[in-house]
């Protein structure tokens, strides 16, 4: 937990030489975990905890988020988002009634409520809830959500934010990773080409690079277009 903490506190910082030689070992060691990152949730374990920063925006959940489709009209390749909420304490069974808020960044890398800097220079953002989203999991421990695939910004993996509450309670406060092949694939779309390829891959990102065994979703390309992402979220 300690080292979990210590590479929390460099989220915004550049990436040492020591820690980018190690990364690059764990990538060219184990391509095979990552790849099957998703399938290890399998062995009912915890979900690893990340942190919600840097935009939660708290002070705008509830009824205007509580919705399938979270897109706003922004443009990006489709992405169908389904997550399962487990109980690791009830054997791995699924959770039901389970709140699960969702938040991620636009295409370009924005996220909304926020005053963001990125390559397309200052976008004011606030008072926007693109990519923002909650849901109640059904008997079957289920949410969907109708998105785009999320660009990417400096230092981090193309990733999404969740957080499990039961009731009032908040259970769980996590990352969701995707597979940097798909990324790839993605950001070499039109759609995606001006802000380029993301350089910060999943094992290079400080956050993450030691969650992957619980936090890589398993994506697939849909049927009509853009991208299914399924992942299952293990909470205690």
């Amino acid at each position: 937990m300690e080292r979990k903490n210590f590479l929390r506190s460099l989220a915004v910082t550049a990436i040492s030489a020591p820690v980018l030689l190690e990364a690059c070992k764990k990538d060219n060691a184990e391509p095979a975990a990552a790849a099957s990152g998703a399938q290890a949730e399998a062995a009912c374990r915890l979900t690893d905890p990340d942190m919600d920063g840097p935009y939660p925006l708290y002070n705008s959940r509830g009824s205007i988020i509580n919705r399938v489709n979270i897109t706003d009209n922004k443009p990006g390749l489709p992405l169908n988002i389904d997550i399962k909420v487990q109980s690791v304490s009830r054997g791995c069974a699924p959770v039901t009634n389970a709140r699960v808020d969702i938040w991620q960044c636009d295409k370009d890398g924005y996220y909304s409520g926020y005053v963001n800097n990125g390559y397309l220079g200052v976008q004011n953002n606030i008072g926007r809830l693109f990519g923002r989203g909650l849901q109640y999991t059904n008997a079957s421990g289920m949410v969907h959500f109708l998105s785009i695939y999320p660009g990417w910004y400096p230092g981090r993996c193309t990733h999404l934010h969740a957080q499990i509450f039961i009731g009032t309670s908040l259970y769980l406060t996590t990352q969701i990773a995707f597979p940097d092949a798909v990324n790839a694939a993605v950001y070499s779309t039109p759609l995606y080409a001006l802000h380029g390829q993301n350089p910060t891959t999943n094992y290079l990102d400080t956050i993450i690079n030691d969650s992957l065994a619980t936090e890589l979703a398993t994506v697939t390309p849909a049927a009509g277009g853009g991208y299914n992402l399924s992942h299952v979220i293990n909470i205690r």
